[in-house]
Protein backbone atom coordinates (compact mmCIF):
# COMPACT_ATOMS: atom_id res chain seq x y z
CA UNK A 1 0.00 0.00 0.00
CA UNK A 2 2.89 2.30 -0.62
CA UNK A 3 1.84 4.07 -3.64
CA UNK A 4 -1.32 4.68 -2.29
CA UNK A 5 -0.41 6.56 0.76
CA UNK A 6 2.43 8.35 -1.70
CA UNK A 7 0.29 10.88 -3.83
CA UNK A 8 -0.37 13.97 -3.82
CA UNK A 9 -3.91 15.29 -4.00
CA UNK A 10 -2.82 18.69 -5.02
CA UNK A 11 -0.58 17.65 -8.17
CA UNK A 12 -3.39 14.87 -9.23
CA UNK A 13 -5.75 18.12 -9.21
CA UNK A 14 -3.63 20.35 -11.04
CA UNK A 15 -2.78 18.13 -13.67
CA UNK A 16 -6.95 17.67 -13.94
CA UNK A 17 -6.73 21.34 -13.95
CA UNK A 18 -9.04 21.55 -10.78
CA UNK A 19 -9.16 23.93 -8.46
CA UNK A 20 -9.87 21.85 -4.92
CA UNK A 21 -10.62 23.38 -1.85
CA UNK A 22 -8.77 22.23 1.47
CA UNK A 23 -12.24 19.92 2.01
CA UNK A 24 -12.49 18.64 -1.72
CA UNK A 25 -8.57 17.88 -1.45
CA UNK A 26 -9.46 16.14 1.49
CA UNK A 27 -12.17 13.99 0.31
CA UNK A 28 -10.73 13.35 -2.77
CA UNK A 29 -7.22 11.72 -1.11
CA UNK A 30 -9.28 9.34 0.91
CA UNK A 31 -11.44 8.27 -2.49
CA UNK A 32 -7.89 7.97 -3.97
CA UNK A 33 -6.22 6.24 -1.57
CA UNK A 34 -9.04 3.07 -1.66
CA UNK A 35 -8.83 3.19 -5.59
CA UNK A 36 -5.04 3.03 -5.39
CA UNK A 37 -5.32 0.53 -2.91
CA UNK A 38 -7.76 -1.93 -4.74
CA UNK A 39 -5.58 -1.45 -7.85
CA UNK A 40 -2.59 -3.17 -5.77
CA UNK A 41 -4.88 -5.68 -4.29
CA UNK A 42 -5.58 -6.48 -7.86
CA UNK A 43 -1.76 -7.00 -8.61
CA UNK A 44 -1.79 -9.93 -6.45
CA UNK A 45 -4.36 -12.43 -8.11
CA UNK A 46 -2.37 -14.45 -9.89
CA UNK A 47 -2.22 -14.31 -14.12
CA UNK A 48 0.17 -16.27 -15.51
CA UNK A 49 -1.87 -18.56 -17.20
CA UNK A 50 -4.30 -16.38 -18.89
CA UNK A 51 -3.60 -14.80 -22.11
CA UNK A 52 -3.97 -11.37 -22.80
CA UNK A 53 -6.91 -9.96 -24.48
CA UNK A 54 -8.39 -6.58 -25.95
CA UNK A 55 -11.74 -8.40 -24.61
CA UNK A 56 -13.03 -9.78 -21.35
CA UNK A 57 -15.56 -11.40 -23.93
CA UNK A 58 -15.49 -12.14 -27.19
CA UNK A 59 -16.59 -10.34 -29.67
CA UNK A 60 -17.56 -10.78 -33.38
CA UNK A 61 -17.77 -7.75 -36.15
CA UNK A 62 -21.56 -6.77 -36.01
CA UNK A 63 -21.13 -4.55 -39.19
CA UNK A 64 -23.43 -5.49 -41.89
CA UNK A 65 -21.78 -7.06 -45.09
CA UNK A 66 -19.92 -4.00 -47.62
CA UNK A 67 -22.68 -4.41 -51.07
CA UNK A 68 -22.83 -2.33 -53.50
CA UNK A 69 -25.78 -0.15 -53.92
CA UNK A 70 -27.11 2.91 -55.90
CA UNK A 71 -26.24 5.89 -54.96
CA UNK A 72 -26.40 10.13 -55.57
CA UNK A 73 -24.86 10.48 -59.40
CA UNK A 74 -22.74 13.14 -59.67
CA UNK A 75 -24.96 15.78 -60.74
CA UNK A 76 -27.40 15.12 -58.03
CA UNK A 77 -25.27 15.50 -55.36
CA UNK A 78 -23.67 18.93 -56.82
CA UNK A 79 -27.62 20.00 -57.96
CA UNK A 80 -27.76 22.37 -54.60
CA UNK A 81 -23.88 23.48 -53.90
CA UNK A 82 -23.47 26.85 -53.89
CA UNK A 83 -19.95 26.56 -55.93
CA UNK A 84 -18.63 23.97 -58.15
CA UNK A 85 -16.09 23.28 -61.28
CA UNK A 86 -15.55 20.07 -63.05
CA UNK A 87 -17.59 17.93 -61.39
CA UNK A 88 -16.65 18.64 -57.69
CA UNK A 89 -17.75 20.84 -54.87
CA UNK A 90 -15.67 23.93 -54.50
CA UNK A 91 -15.08 25.28 -51.15
CA UNK A 92 -13.38 28.18 -49.38
CA UNK A 93 -9.34 28.09 -48.89
CA UNK A 94 -8.84 28.25 -45.17
CA UNK A 95 -5.34 27.48 -45.03
CA UNK A 96 -2.87 30.56 -46.58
Amino acid sequence: MAAAAEFDVQYVAHLARLNLSPTEQQKLGEQLRGILAYVEKLSEVDVSGVEPTAHAVPLTNVVRPDVVQPSLSNAEALRNAPAKANGLFLVPKIVE
